[in-house]
């Protein structure tokens, strides 16, 4: 479900950016450069960039709340899970106990030969 959430998230994110360059600004916009993005559209470019921007905008603000919830419930984020491995490899000493041995038993290996 992630992995959904995420993927959809990083398209809308891209259409989004291409939408709002596509719009004209103060300074004329990239559809002043592609003249074919004004027939492309009909009349109502203008009009259809403004709606799709809107339910661009509308999917970014789900996806990234949904991205928050489910990183929540996953249970944190993936550096914090990446230094809590870390952590378990570091702190998990190699030790050659005797499987043998009783608890509290220290095995033969560890015993000092004299």
């Amino acid at each position: 479900m992630y992995n959904l959430v995420l993927t959809l998230h990083i398209i809308v994110c891209l259409l989004l950016i291409v939408i709002i360059l596509l719009q004209r600004g103060r300074g004329g916009g990239l559809v002043e450069a592609l003249a074919g993005a004004e027939s492309l559209f009909g009349t109502k470019t203008s009009s259809f960039l403004v709606k799709t921007t809107t339910v661009l905008a509308v999917l970014f603000f789900v996806t990234s709340t949904s991205l928050a919830l489910l990183s929540k419930r996953r249970g944190g984020s993936i550096l914090q899970r990446k230094a809590l491995l870390e952590e378990k490899k570091t702190s998990s000493p190699k030790s050659n106990t005797n499987p043998a041995a009783k608890p509290g038993q220290k095995s033969e290996a560890s015993k000092p030969q004299s």
